[in-house]
C-alpha cells in the first residue's frame, strides 16, 4: 500500500460577486473552480501528500481549464475522466453583516450527474492509495454519482484503504428520487473517518446535540460528545468522528472549532475568534484537508491533527475562492498562538 491520496466528487465552476454585492448589483462575477473533495485535493496537495483527484469532466475548454487550475496546485489528474455536456455552476453571493450569503445551483445534467457504474476503474485509482476521502454531496448529485460513489467506497474497503466522509447534507441537491436518510447510510457504513458540522448529523440521520443553538455564536463543544457516540454506534467501523464546531454571530464573525472522539476519549480544539471573515465557503474542505495531513503525520496524536484542522481552516476564512492557499508553516504558527497578522519580512 502506498501513501497517495485519493477524493472523488464534483468540481464546479465558481461565480462570485465582488466584495460584498449582491448578485442584482454585480456587472462582473470572479469565475474560479471549486468543489468539496477538489478543495480537499487541493490541500492535501498543498501540504505535501501525494494526491489525485477523480471526477468526470465535459470535453471541451471548461474541462480542460478545470484539469490545468488542478495541475497548477500540484493535484493528480490522471484518473478524471470525459464525458457529458457541461461543467456545472454555482454562484456566490456573499453575505455581509446580518444579511447570510446565497448560494444558487445550475449544476443538472453536469458530466458527473450523468456518470453511470463501471465508467471508473476504482482497482486501479487506488494502486498505490492510502486514504480516500467522499462528501455527502456527491451521491445527493444523481442516483448515477450515488452508485459510482458505493463502487468506490467498496473497493477501498476490499484494499484496506482509509475511507473518510464529510456527511455535507444540503437539501437543495437531493432531488433525484431518494432522501438522504435512505442514501447516505450504507455509503457512511463503510468509513473510518466521519465528519459532519453541528448540524449534519441531525439532518441526515436524526442525531443531534440537546441544548445547542448555533445561531447565539456559543457552543458547548462537550455536548457534541453524544452526537459522536450516537455515530459510533450506528457505523460500527468508524475509528473516530469529527465534529467542527462553527458559532455564528453574523456573517462576518464566526466562533471556529471542533472535537475527535475516537471511541474512548473527546480532544477538543482550541476556540478561534474570526473577525472579518473574507470567504467562508470551503471552510469545512480546508478541515478536512488539513485533518487527512495531521491524521497521515502524527498518526500517534489525535490532538495536534485536530487543531493543525482547525488552524488550517480558520486561516482559509481569509482566503478567496474556495481553495486553502496556506502552507503548513503558516498552520503550524497559528497553532503556536501567533494569530498577529503581522507582516513577515
Amino acid at each position: 500500500m502506498g501513501n497517495k491520496i485519493v477524493t472523488f466528487g464534483e468540481i464546479m465552476l465558481r461565480l462570485a460577486t465582488p466584495e460584498h454585492q449582491r448578485l442584482s448589483q454585480a456587472a462582473s462575477l470572479n469565475a474560479t473552480f471549486g468543489g468539496g473533495e477538489a478543495n480537499v485535493a487541493v490541500s492535501t496537495a498543498n501540504y505535501g501528500l501525494p494526491t489525485e483527484y477523480v471526477t468526470r469532466l465535459p470535453e471541451n475548454d471548461l474541462g480542460h481549464s478545470v484539469i490545468m487550475d488542478l495541475r497548477k496546485h500540484n493535484v493528480g489528474t490522471r484518473h478524471i475522466i470525459f464525458g457529458g455536456r457541461r461543467l456545472g455552476i454555482y454562484f456566490l453571493e456573499t453575505g455581509a453583516v446580518v444579511r447570510p450569503g446565497k448560494v444558487i445551483y445550475d449544476r443538472e445534467n453536469s458530466s458527473i450527474a450523468e456518470i453511470k457504474s463501471g465508467m471508473i476503474n476504482w482497482d486501479e485509482v487506488f494502486e498505490d492509495a492510502s486514504w480516500f476521502h467522499w462528501t455527502g454531496i456527491t451521491p445527493a448529485i444523481s442516483e448515477g454519482a450515488a452508485t459510482v460513489c458505493s463502487e468506490a467506497i467498496k473497493a477501498a474497503n476490499r484494499k484496506g484503504i482509509i475511507v473518510s466522509c464529510d456527511l455535507n447534507y444540503r437539501k437543495n441537491l437531493w432531488k433525484w428520487g431518494k432522501k438522504a436518510g435512505e442514501v447516505m447510510p450504507g455509503l457512511v457504513s463503510g468509513c473510518d473517518i466521519i465528519l459532519g458540522n453541528e448540524e449534519d448529523a441531525e439532518k441526515v440521520f436524526g442525531i443531534s446535540a440537546e441544548d445547542t443553538n448555533v445561531s447565539s455564536g456559543q457552543i458547548d463543544a462537550l455536548k457534541y460528545e453524544q452526537v459522536c457516540i450516537k455515530l459510533m454506534e450506528k457505523f460500527p467501523k468508524a475509528a473516530k468522528v469529527i465534529i467542527t464546531l462553527r458559532g455564528s454571530i453574523n456573517a462576518d464573525i464566526n466562533t471556529w472549532s471542533g472535537v475527535l472522539y475516537d471511541g474512548k476519549t473527546l480532544s477538543r480544539a482550541p476556540e478561534y475568534q474570526i473577525t472579518d471573515i473574507v470567504d467562508r465557503v470551503g471552510g469545512g474542505d480546508s478541515f478536512m484537508g488539513g485533518l487527512i495531513y495531521g491524521l497521515v503525520t502524527w498518526p500517534g496524536d489525535d490532538q495536534k491533527a485536530l487543531n493543525f484542522a482547525v488552524a488550517a481552516s480558520c486561516l482559509k476564512h481569509t482566503i478567496h475562492g474556495d481553495y486553502n492557499m496556506v502552507t503548513v508553516a503558516e498552520v503550524e504558527q497559528l497553532m503556536k498562538g501567533d494569530a498577529s497578522g503581522r507582516v513577515v519580512r
